[in-house]
C-alpha cells in the first residue's frame, strides 16, 4: 500500500524582475517542482485560474498591486484560501513589513539577499504544515462521508437499494469511480456503478459467478472476515471486460457468516492511497456485509412466516352453482412474522358458512391461537350449530385457553339458492354489499371475542342476482394519519364499480391501498346475474 506523495511539486513565482524568478525558479526546480511564473498581480491571477500550485512565491512589490493586497485576496477567497504563500523582499526589509505581511496572511517572509538553503528549508517547512492540514481535512471530510455511506446502506430495505448504497456512498468517500456487488438469496447478483461527482448508479448485468472469480483477488477464503487488495487493471478487466472502473483497482471483499457469498466494494486505485483510507474501505465493506446479511435475514425470515401463514389458510374453495369467489391474504410489508389474519369457506348441508377473522399480534403465538380457532370453527360447524352458537363457543374457548388474546370475526351463513344472508359479527369490520352501482356496509359491530359478555350482532340481508359481498380484514382500510372513514369511503366506491371479473377487482382493491402496515384478508363473492 502505497502512502501520500511527500510534498506537492507545483510552484507559482510572482516578481515583476525577470533575473529574480529565474534564480528562485532554478532552485525550486533542482528541487523537484514545477514552476509556473507571473509578472504582475493580473498575471498571477490568471496562472491561478489556469494552474492548481501547491505553493505561492509572491514578491511584495509589484508594478500594478501591492503583494500584500496579492496575499490577502488569495487568504480571502475560497477557491486558494488553503494555498501557502511565502514572501519575499528586496526592499521591505523593516520588522514593520514582515510583520505586515505575516498578518496578512503570508505563510512566511524572506528578505534579501535570500539564502538558498534557507529559502528551501522554508519551502519544505510551510508545505509539510500544508500537507498535513490538508490530509487531515481530507481524513475528516471522508469520515463524514463514511458516516452518511453508513446510515444510508443500513437504512436501504431492499438489495437493490443497499447495492446502489454501497456503490454511491464508496464514490462519495473517496471521489473516485465506484462499484457494488452483491448476491442475494434469489441468485441474481446485483452489480452497480456509481460515477462521480453526480453519483449517478448505473445497474450493470453480470453473471453470478463473477463474484468467486473476484474473490481469487483476496485472500478471504470460506470463511468469515473482510480482506482488501490492489488488482491490476488488466487483471480486473479479464473477469470484467466491461468494467466502468479505469486503471487499477482498489476491492474489499466481507463476509459475515460461513457459507454465505461476500459482498464487494471495488474502487478507482487512485482514490484509496494511505493505510487510513484502505482501513475506510475496510470499514464500508463490513458495514455493507452487515447490512446484506441482516436484509438476507429478514427476507428468510419473512419467507418462512409467510409460508407458515399460507399453510394455515385453505388452499382450495367448494364449488358452489350459482356463486363465484374471489380470495386474497397479503402479508404485512414491514413485518417479517405470522399474523392472525384468516378465512374459512365451508359448506354445511344446504347452506354455505364463510368467515373471516383476525387474532390479535403478530408472532407465532397469535398464529397459533388463529389455528385452534380456526379448527374450532370447522368443528362448531360440523355439529350444526347456527352462526351465533358457533361464535358463542370461540368465544368460550379464547377466553378459557387465551385469555391475554382477543379477536374478532364475521360469519355470513348463506343460503345459496336463494341469496339469503344471515351476518353475525363479533366486532369485526362490517361486509360490504353492492348491487347495480351501488354500494353500503352492513351492520357489523357485536364485541371482540375474549370478552365476557354474549354480545353477537346479526344481520339479515338478501344477495340479489349480480350482488357482490366484500369481507376484509382491519388491514386493508387502516392507515396511520388517514381517518378510517376515508378509507371505508374508498373501498365503497371501488366496490360500486366493480369489474366483473372478481379476480381482477381483488387485484385493483389491493392496488388501490398499496403497500400496507399489517396483513390483509379478503374475500369477495358474487351472485351470478
Amino acid at each position: 500500500m502505497s502512502s501520500l506523495p511527500p510534498a506537492p511539486l507545483t510552484t507559482l513565482v510572482v516578481d515583476d524582475a525577470a533575473t529574480k524568478r529565474y534564480i528562485i525558479g532554478s532552485w525550486l526546480r533542482r528541487a523537484g517542482h514545477t514552476v509556473i511564473e507571473a509578472a504582475s498581480a493580473a498575471e498571477a491571477w490568471e496562472r491561478l485560474a489556469d494552474h492548481e500550485p501547491d505553493l505561492v512565491v509572491l514578491d511584495v512589490r509589484l508594478p500594478d498591486a501591492s503583494g500584500f493586497e496579492v496575499c490577502e485576496q488569495i487568504k480571502s477567497d475560497p477557491a486558494t484560501g488553503s494555498l501557502p504563500v511565502i514572501h519575499i523582499s528586496g526592499s521591505a526589509v523593516e520588522v514593520a513589513d514582515r510583520a505586515h505581511g505575516l498578518r496578512g496572511g503570508a505563510d512566511a517572509y524572506l528578505t534579501d539577499p535570500i539564502d538558498p538553503d534557507e529559502f528551501l528549508a522554508t519551502v519544505q517547512a510551510v508545505l509539510r504544515y500544508y500537507q498535513a492540514r490538508r490530509t487531515a481535512e481530507r481524513l475528516a471530510e471522508r469520515l463524514a462521508a463514511l458516516t452518511r455511506a453508513s446510515l444510508a446502506i443500513n437504512a436501504a430495505d431492499t438489495f437493490d437499494r443497499l447495492t446502489a448504497a454501497a456503490a454511491r456512498g464508496a464514490a462519495e468517500v473517496f471521489g473516485v469511480r465506484s462499484v457494488a456487488m452483491i448476491l442475494p438469496l434469489d441468485g441474481r447478483l446485483r452489480r452497480i456503478v456509481c460515477l462521480p461527482p453526480t453519483l449517478e448508479t448505473w445497474p450493470r448485468s453480470v453473471r453470478p459467478d463473477i463474484l468467486e472469480r473476484i474473490g481469487r483477488f483476496v485472500a478471504l477464503g470460506q470463511g468469515t472476515g473482510t480482506a482488501v487488495a490492489i488488482v491490476p487493471g488488466e487483471r480486473w478487466r479479464e473477469v470484467l471486460p466491461d468494467a466502468a472502473i479505469a486503471g487499477d483497482v482498489s476491492m474489499v471483499m466481507s463476509r459475515t457468516k460461513v457459507g454465505r457469498p461476500p459482498v464487494c466494494l471495488a474502487v478507482e486505485a487512485h482514490g484509496v492511497l494511505d493505510e487510513d483510507e484502505f482501513n475506510m474501505l475496510r470499514q464500508l465493506g463490513q458495514t455493507v456485509a452487515v447490512a446484506v446479511e441482516a436484509l438476507r435475514s429478514y427476507a428468510e425470515e419473512r419467507s418462512i412466516s409467510e409460508t407458515l401463514q399460507r399453510s394455515l389458510l385453505p388452499t382450495a374453495l367448494p364449488h358452489v352453482p350459482g356463486w363465484t369467489f374471489a380470495l386474497r391474504y397479503e402479508p404485512a410489508s414491514r413485518q417479517a412474522e405470522v399474523g392472525g389474519d384468516f378465512y374459512e369457506v365451508l359448506p354445511i348441508g344446504d347452506r354455505l358458512l364463510v368467515a373471516i377473522g383476525d387474532v390479535q399480534g403478530h408472532s407465532l403465538h397469535a398464529a397459533t391461537v388463529m389455528a385452534e380457532l380456526r379448527h374450532a370453527l370447522r368443528a362448531f360447524a360440523v355439529e350444526g350449530h347456527d352462526a351465533v352458537r358457533i361464535l358463542t363457543g370461540l368465544n368460550r374457548v379464547l377466553r378459557r385457553y387465551h385469555e391475554d388474546q382477543t379477536a374478532t370475526i364475521c360469519l355470513l351463513t348463506l343460503g345459496p339458492a336463494d341469496g339469503a344472508v344471515q351476518v353475525a359479527s363479533a366486532g369485526h369490520m362490517a361486509p360490504l354489499f353492492a348491487v347495480g352501482g351501488r354500494a353500503r356496509f352492513g351492520a357489523g359491530g357485536g364485541l371482540l371475542l375474549g370478552f365476557p359478555a354474549e354480545d353477537i350482532s346479526v344481520e339479515e340481508v338478501r344477495v340479489p342476482p349480480g350482488g357482490l359481498v366484500l369481507l376484509h380484514t382491519d388491514g386493508l382500510v387502516e392507515d396511520r394519519g388517514v381517518p378510517i372513514s376515508d378509507n371505508l369511503e374508498r373501498l365503497r366506491v371501488l366496490a360500486a364499480d366493480a369489474d366483473p371479473d372478481l379476480e381482477a377487482f381483488s387485484d385493483r382493491v389491493l392496488a388501490a391501498f398499496g403497500r400496507r402496515e399489517d396483513d390483509v384478508a379478503m374475500i369477495v363473492l358474487r351472485r351470478d346475474a
